[in-house]
């Protein structure tokens, strides 16, 4: 793990959750502004989401 530059930690991508779009399928990762809604978390994009 590298540090980031304000003293946090970056964790490497290859170590996130990820899960499939409703709509398209494709897998997509967490987003650190996902971090408390990520059960809820249907879509990878607002494009996917528009289009449900």
């Amino acid at each position: 793990m590298k540090k980031a530059g304000k003293g946090g930690k970056r964790i490497a991508k290859a170590h996130l959750p990820a899960k499939p779009c409703a709509t398209c399928g494709r897998p997509f990762v967490w987003r650190k502004k996902w971090e408390k809604v990520w059960d809820e978390v249907k879509y990878c994009s607002d494009r996917c989401r528009a289009g449900k």
